[in-house]
């Protein structure tokens, strides 16, 4: 348990954020200035709450986030927030009337991760497939110059997926936050400007 007790997860608990990955949020906002006041926000695999939380405060009162997760949260979230229990593979028709209701986003987020196998083709197989669900939201639901990030786990598919997010997105980065564990196979896609889908 030591190695988890690292600087990032002291420090969530200090500033109330029920996880370290916070953190990675906030680089990727301080590195490609992600987030503006009045913005509305899609968080897939919020559980359990962190960059809900953050993209709360950065889009303020007059924004909005609707988060959903598989798992359901403890976290007590800001009135600018709706948290839903959701399978992103089978969202229900009320969730889908909610997106209907809220959108377009100005962002998709989506920091969902399969449940490791510790098979590492397995796993980042598992990944891909999450992140393939992923765009395939934000590209149904964003606006016109909308922001789309992604976490995804390296392997042999990620420089497909980098070449499909350039389709739908003016600028296509990838970034490894100095707060994912050194370890961690974790990458972030962030696509920015989207194009918005052709007839």
């Amino acid at each position: 348990m030591k190695k988890y007790r690292d600087h990032y997860f002291l420090k969530a608990k200090k500033d109330n954020y029920p996880a370290r990955s916070v953190y990675k949020l906030k680089e990727l906002d301080k590195r490609f200035k992600l987030f503006k006041p009045g913005q509305k926000v899609m968080d897939l695999g919020a559980a359990p709450g962190s960059w809900t939380l953050f993209a709360a405060e950065k889009v303020g009162e007059k924004g909005y986030v609707l988060s959903a997760d598989i798992q359901n949260t403890e976290t007590a979230f800001p009135p600018n927030v709706a948290f839903h229990q959701e399978d992103v593979f089978e969202r229900t028709p009320e969730f889908e009337a909610e997106i209907e209701a809220v959108g377009p986003f100005d962002m998709v987020i989506s920091d969902m991760a399969p449940k490791t196998t510790g098979h590492k083709f397995t796993d980042q197989a598992r990944s891909m497939n999450l992140a393939e669900e992923a765009l395939a939201v934000a590209c149904k639901t964003l606006v016109k110059g909308g922001h789309f990030v992604v976490k995804v786990f390296q392997g042999p598919d990620e420089a497909a997926y980098g070449k499909t997010l350039r389709i739908y997105f003016d600028t296509m980065k990838t970034f490894k936050p100095k707060s994912s564990r050194a370890e961690s196979k974790e990458i972030f896609f962030v696509g920015m400007g989207f194009k918005g889908l052709t007839e």
